[in-house]
């Protein structure tokens, strides 16, 4: 089939869920376990540990509402996002959505976009979790050394799970969401209950600009309160995790849209009231403000030592388990490229063990890459390349709202599967425009034109790779993914 025809909406739904492809993974994913890896990715607590000092310096606490509009652009790009879940169930995702209804050569530069940003979330979860968890939690002196090879193991030690079994990661996964979301509700109570008792904090810190006041450029473009909404548009992504491990889900039609919802709602929620909790007890906003981690000072001031500790192994636990789910979505994107030999060595790439139905060439490949990087790049470098993550997440969602928007009339609705109806539309239209504003707000910021050269060398490398493609092999970017040509 080429190019022409991939447009068929018969074809395109592939109703039985293979996509043409020979079931080689195995489906263990229950309904909740699904949910917890769209979760485990966004990660609330971790996410707002890691970027509360962020909301403080560029805002001050009033930030935290702009929140609220994060999580609602955000829900519009999940929306959209669940629709193609609903009908195409497959590892691969993005790559598998374009390369069926716009055509293979759009879906993979879908699928290397995807693999660039989960390589990058890959590092920068495990690198925040040695740096700003492990080592306080161990009472470690500061030390990029120290912390990178830290990363490093936190990284084998996620691979070897992940390659031993989904049910393993799974299982894990889901103790690990379990912990987050009862440790963040308890410290919810607790924080405000503190607060009533000792009468240590304010209500009016809700409105506070904090250390910021007097800025002159606070509601500039690129000034502080635009700024600040980079504590929403880092933390609520990665919620299209569930539909990269789609062909490992039971019944995923259903439960993958659903664990695409209601995990940016779950998160939306949680982390509202978490970020109110943190800010109505802050007692001193200067000194928390300039501290190395406010959360765990405002855990420290208001609810003790031992508290402030527990607080941090839960951090670790949610951290480890979206490192985990990170790598096993990265993983499932390059076996679901490799597979059509749309990836660099795709004999190799695409191998599934047969005893732990798992493709172990895929997931060993993130681990050495991100070692790789960890060794040749220096501190900035570094800091660099994983905060244009951000941009390569709004780039990739972007895509995917105007692919949507392309191809929505050729998407058939599958039977008791997930659908906007009448909505489908206007939340669409909602979706891309949020996604042009992130980006506007992305880049506005002088700072962001390094993040830039980095994305545009991503992308140059994979513009590399697919040249040769084109080249060498354009069978292979000419017909539709599953078929005999493809594989």
């Amino acid at each position: 089939m080429t190019a022409e025809h991939t447009a068929d909406p018969a074809a395109a739904g592939q109703a039985d869920g293979d996509g043409g492809y020979e079931p080689e993974l195995k489906r263990t994913l229950g309904s909740f376990q699904v949910f917890a890896i769209s979760f485990a990715f966004i990660s609330v607590a971790v996410g707002i540990f890691g970027t509360y000092d962020d909301l403080l310096r560029n805002s001050g606490p009033v930030g935290i509402w702009t929140w609220i509009v994060a999580a609602l652009g955000q829900l519009l790009i999940a929306l959209v996002i669940a629709q193609f879940a609903a009908r195409i169930a497959l590892s691969g995702s993005s790559y598998q959505w374009a390369s069926r209804l716009a055509n293979p050569k759009i879906g993979w530069f879908f699928g290397w976009l995807t693999f660039c940003y989960l390589i990058t979330g890959l590092m920068a979860i495990n690198s925040a979790m040695a740096s700003q968890c492990l080592m306080p939690l161990f009472d470690m002196a500061p030390d990029e050394t120290t912390a990178r090879v830290i990363t490093v193991v936190l990284m084998v030690i996620q691979a070897v799970l992940a390659i031993a079994s989904t049910k393993i990661v799974a299982l894990l996964n889901s103790v690990a969401v379990g912990v987050e979301l009862t440790i963040v509700v308890v410290l919810v109570v607790a924080l405000l209950v503190a607060v009533a008792v000792t009468g240590h904090g304010s209500v009016d810190n809700l409105t506070s600009r904090g250390t910021t006041t007097g800025a002159t450029d606070y509601f500039a473009m690129g000034g502080g309160l635009a700024a600040v909404m980079i504590v929403g548009l880092a933390t609520l992504v990665g919620f299209d995790a569930a539909a990269n491990m789609a062909e490992e889900a039971k019944d995923p039609f259903r439960t993958v849209p659903r664990a695409i919802v209601g995990s940016v709602v779950a998160a939306g929620v949680l982390g509202m009231l978490f970020l109110i909790a943190l800010t109505v007890a802050i007692t001193d906003i200067p000194a928390v403000t300039a501290a190395e981690s406010p959360v765990a000072t405002i855990m420290g001031d208001q609810l003790g030592t031992v508290t402030e500790r527990v607080f941090l192994v839960a951090i670790a636990i949610a951290f480890f388990g979206g490192g985990m789910v990170t790598l096993t979505s990265c993983s499932r994107m390059i076996f679901a490229m490799a597979r059509d030999d749309r990836f660099p060595a795709p004999r190799l790439m695409k191998r599934v063990d047969g005893h732990t139905k798992t493709p172990i060439p895929a997931t060993i490949l993130p681990v050495v890459l991100g070692t790789a990087i960890l060794v040749a790049l220096p501190g900035d470098a570094l800091l660099e390349l994983i905060t244009s993550g951000t941009v390569l997440i709004a780039l990739t969602y972007g895509g995917i709202v105007v692919l949507y928007l392309s191809v929505r009339k050729r998407l058939e609705h599958k039977e008791g599967g997930f659908t906007l109806g009448r909505f489908e539309m206007p939340v669409a239209v909602a979706a891309l425009i949020w996604s042009v504003c992130v980006l506007v707000i992305l880049l506005s910021p002088a700072s962001a034109g390094t993040a830039v050269v980095i994305v545009a060398g991503l992308l140059a490398v994979g513009g590399l790779y697919f040249a040769y493609l084109m080249i060498f092999r354009r069978r292979v970017l000419e017909s539709e993914p599953g078929e005999p040509m493809a594989i």
